[in-house]
């Protein structure tokens, strides 16, 4: 069934063809149809018709020192310029890797932009490669750079907005992420995950440091949980944390990976969850921010169940726009 036409450009879409050129191999779990095979679907369901095309461009290199560390920048650029190789096991990267890296980022930012500046009321990053375990001096599990964490220094630094909220349900923890900001009481960061997945951190008791400590929420799913568990977190932790920390602006570490679907996860996650979550999140920009957030995709392997996952996604965010 098509969404209907009547909330056009009410909600944003940062996507290029481009993040299909980030090559990782035949066997590896991030593939570049994953993005692909998501604007198709959008396509087909009739969101595309409703979304506004968000226009962007990679950032320079310069613009990832407020996360990233000067000499692993150099060596991811390095590593591309060569053809490709590895930053980890996990991290293959090819010759347009670095480039696609920068391009995601500059997605991101510039969708924070559209959203701050009411050109559309949310939006929705279908990047790749994903970010959220990219840390200040390492890239690893799957990712380069990290879009998320750079978007909330872009919202602090270039849009004035004091006080931002990561929110991160990708089933893997968003260790990256939570190291960036861990002494920082400006940066939220609240992670649902699966209990003592890769890679190994998000533990409860990891509450932030010095001035940080309280800003940092863990909630990890034990294996086998799904829809109700996870609603249930949101509907009481994440509601109570937005309450208290009262976000001026609201990012989304929109992983898909906590699917049943999904190879790499044992959490069992339906469409209709992730669709709630979303509701969830929005209802609480609302009340705080004006509806201000941005999402960027993460994790997520099955590419059905991952296409299906970000259109109940996108109309939880159509709605809450219209």
């Amino acid at each position: 069934m098509e969404v209907c036409v009547s909330l056009i450009e009410r909600s944003g879409l940062a996507y290029s063809h481009s993040f299909l050129l980030h090559e990782t191999g035949p066997a590896h779990p991030d593939q570049p149809a994953r993005v692909g095979f998501i604007y198709e679907t959008l396509g087909d369901v009739g969101l595309l018709k409703v979304l506004k095309k968000i226009d962007f461009e990679a950032v320079d290199e310069e613009a990832l020192a407020p996360i990233h560390d000067a000499e692993y920048v150099s060596l991811v650029t390095q590593i591309c310029s060569e053809g490709g190789g590895f930053l980890d096991i996990d991290t293959p990267v090819s010759g347009k890797s670095c480039d696609v890296a920068l391009l995601a980022v500059g997605a991101v930012l510039a969708a924070c932009d559209a959203v701050a500046g009411t050109e559309v009321a949310n939006a929705f990053c279908p990047v790749r490669p994903p970010g959220h375990h990219a840390t200040h001096t390492r890239g690893m599990g799957f990712c380069l750079f990290n879009n998320v964490a750079l978007a909330a220094r872009h919202i602090q630094s270039a849009l004035g907005r004091e006080r931002v909220m990561i929110v991160d349900w990708d089933v893997h923890h968003g260790n990256g992420t939570q190291m960036a900001f861990y002494s920082d009481p400006t940066v939220f960061y609240f992670s649902m995950h699966q209990e003592a997945h890769y890679p190994g951190t998000g533990w409860p008791e990891e509450m932030g440091e010095g001035d940080g400590r309280g800003y940092t929420l863990n909630c990890p799913l034990p294996v086998g949980a799904g829809d109700e568990e996870a609603i249930r977190i949101f509907e009481t932790r994440f509601r109570d944390a937005a309450d208290f920390f009262s976000p001026e602006f609201i990012l989304i570490s929109a992983g898909f990976d906590g699917h049943a679907k999904d190879p790499l996860s044992r959490i069992n996650m339906t469409e209709g969850g992730f669709r709630r979550l979303t509701e969830i999140v929005c209802e609480a920009a609302a009340a705080h921010c004006r509806g201000r957030v941005v999402s960027a995709l993460e994790g997520g392997y099955h590419l059905p169940a991952l296409a299906a996952s970000v259109t109940a996604h996108l109309e939880a965010f159509v709605k809450a726009a219209g």
